[in-house]
């Protein structure tokens, strides 16, 4: 996890015009990469990253609001690691108070302004709401000493507080989305719309399905970072023989997870790649690239897809 005490080098922006190469790179533009499609044996109820407890719904709330501290790559295999809304993390007083640098010229999808107001919005809900409380048990405090900064104040040292703070579930929400809007003890408004800062925002709804389109305007577009998809669609299925089957039919790219006896039907068919096992892991048809571990939440803006001989 990311604990730096300088700012990484990188061109910082919030988004432009889709048709714009990413600037200061030679890779292809963002998005025309298709779309991806992902089975999961289930979906979450809403995008609120609080209430996303396990990693099939974790999985679909990230792709919309970012964490704090997170190391992103972009897709093509031609970005190096690369800090998300924190550009740096500093500890003093023996680990009890963190100092985040945030990232300038970022906006949630509604459009607005990502800085310490916003981050204090969050971390008034994330003392407040005991999902949340558990995540940071020793966090009594959050100020911000300037807009592009904040102090978190802890009652005991904690060293791991970055490694906390890039939990899914706690993806920051625009405060405009919180009800209340200050914070406190707030949930996510329902219905409401652009709550993330990240590189897919909510589309279309069914019963087992849930769409996400690229946000056009995401910082990390400018920083090389792309989405390549043009979107994703998630598809519930609990049962693990039927996401191996959609994945055989070619209807979904990734079906996620699969046990022990399916991974090894996926390794048998030349078309097919696994991710992880032997025990559970991620079957995925030949073009998707980018998707190379199980131990973490997947980001799906490094992923892209390409034609299978590549």
């Amino acid at each position: 996890m990311l604990v730096c005490a300088v700012a990484l080098p990188l061109l910082v922006g919030c988004g432009g015009d889709d048709a714009d190469p990413q600037s200061g790179s030679d890779l292809p533009p963002a998005g025309g990469s298709g779309s991806l499609t992902y089975s999961l044996p289930n979906l979450p109820s809403d995008l609120d990253p609080l209430a996303a407890e396990g990693r099939a719904e974790q999985t679909v709330t990230r792709q919309v609001h970012e964490p704090l501290v997170a190391q992103l790559t972009g897709p093509y295999g031609g970005m190096g690691k690369q800090p998300g809304l924190a550009l740096s993390a500093r500890p003093s007083d023996r680990n009890t108070v963190w100092t985040i640098a945030l990232r300038p010229g970022v906006r949630f999808q509604d459009g607005t302004p990502f800085n310490g107001a916003a981050v204090l919005a969050n971390a008034r809900r994330w003392r407040s709401v005991p999902a949340s409380q558990r995540l940071l048990p020793d966090l009594f405090a959050v100020d911000a000493p300037r807009p592009d900064q904040v102090r978190f104040l802890l009652e005991r040292p904690a060293a791991d507080l970055p490694e906390r703070l890039s939990s899914p579930r706690l993806g920051v929400v625009s405060p405009r989305a919180l009800d209340p809007q200050s914070g406190e003890g707030a949930r996510l408004r329902p219905g409401a719309r652009g709550s993330g800062t990240g590189p897919f925002e909510a589309g279309g709804r069914a019963a087992r399905r849930l769409e996400l389109g690229r946000f056009g305007a995401w910082w990390g577009s400018a920083a090389g970072l792309g989405p390549a998809l043009d979107g994703v669609i998630f598809l519930a299925d609990p049962s693990e023989q039927r996401r191996l089957s959609l994945l055989q039919a070619g209807t979904v790219q990734v079906a996620d997870p699969l046990g022990a006896a399916a991974l090894g039907e996926v390794r048998a068919d030349p078309l097919l790649n696994v991710v992880g096992g032997p025990v559970t892991g991620i079957g995925l048809v030949g073009s998707v690239r980018g998707l190379d571990s199980v131990r973490a939440v997947p980001v799906l803006s490094g992923v892209w897809l390409t034609d299978i001989s590549d």
